[in-house]
């Protein structure tokens, strides 16, 4: 049975499904990719929709937890003919759809949150939740660790990142911590920055000291996977990428993505690439921000390309 297994089957758990149904669009026919495949919740609810006749393709730049995602997909009905999932990083957009047949395609997802997965793997590095190596890699077989990288960088440089990339209010002191500790390791790494911070400011609280120390892994992400250049990169082939009044959804979950999109959004605008855009971020429903914490932080934006004739959302 097509589609007999729930999205929520996967470990991980899609945000804002509806919101992305409702602003995507998906309709029977239509070709998709969803630019980052994760746990396959998302793809999952779009290829119950573009039934029959439609394809998805899905993309992922992570080579571990792509084929249990692939399998996830397969069981609940999706054959070769309709899902494709394919190991790339979505700056390669417009050479995957060429590799597939397609010039344009009817609909593009970009969700840019870490799944669940790779978050909860401690081998993986991306929380402190469980003692790991300080990877943090998305392609854990491409570039150095994030513990290497760091190793390369002086304290300014990882200041400034701290701050471009998480906008972190005490950048230059973990900056300074980071220098002269370099953690290996995930819990090495959490205790650096919950020590330093707590002897420099006694009476921060504890609240804002695990903000910089989750803002510190981010930011530490985003440097290792190259994150923002890899968006920037995506944001200027999505036009050429879609048809006539397809449309484009972009999830970010913090400041620098969602600016990137926005300006990006408003620049093709501008230019008469888009006919319409979001004048305003997309929220979580309140009951969902509430159930996952990680919904919290994610914005929503949209896109419809010139030339066509479905509406905005």
């Amino acid at each position: 049975m097509i589609g007999g297994t729930p999205a929520d089957a996967s470990p991980h758990r899609p945000i804002m499904v509806a919101e992305v149904l409702a602003h995507l669009r998906p309709t029977p026919g239509e070709a998709v990719v969803d630019c980052t495949l994760g746990g396959g919740g998302h793809a999952q609810a779009i290829l119950q929709c573009l039934q029959p006749g439609g394809r998805l393709i899905g993309l992922d730049v992570d080579p571990v937890e792509l084929p249990a995602t692939l399998a996830r997909l397969r069981e609940a009905g999706f054959g070769p003919e309709t899902f494709i999932a394919q190991q790339a990083n979505f700056r390669s957009l417009p050479a995957v759809l060429a590799s597939h047949g397609y010039e344009r395609v009817d609909a593009i997802l970009v969700d840019l949150g870490v799944s669940s997965m790779q978050h909860d793997s401690p081998a993986r590095g991306f929380s402190y939740k469980h003692p790991g190596p300080l990877d943090l890699r998305m392609d854990p077989t491409s570039g150095p660790p994030a513990w290497e990288r760091l190793g390369t960088l002086d304290a300014a440089a990882i200041g400034a990142i701290l701050v471009d990339y998480a906008d972190e209010p005490h950048a230059d002191l973990i900056a300074s911590l980071l220098v002269e500790a370099l953690p290996r390791t995930t819990h090495a790494l959490e205790r650096l920055i919950r020590a330093g911070l707590t002897a420099a400011m006694p009476a921060l609280p504890r609240a804002e000291v695990k903000m910089s120390i989750r803002r510190t892994f981010q930011a530490l992400r985003i440097l290792v996977n190259d994150e923002l250049d890899a968006l920037e990169t995506l944001l200027a082939a999505l036009p050429s990428g879609l048809a006539p009044g397809g449309r484009v959804v972009v999830l970010t979950f913090h400041s620098g993505e969602d600016r990137r999109v926005k300006q990006a959004f408003r620049s093709g605008r501008r230019a008469g690439v888009y006919a319409e855009i979001a004048e305003t971020v997309v929220r979580s429903a309140r009951e969902e921000t509430f159930a996952n914490r990680r919904a919290a932080s994610a914005k929503l934006r949209w896109a419809v390309r010139a030339g066509g004739l479905r509406s905005g959302g």
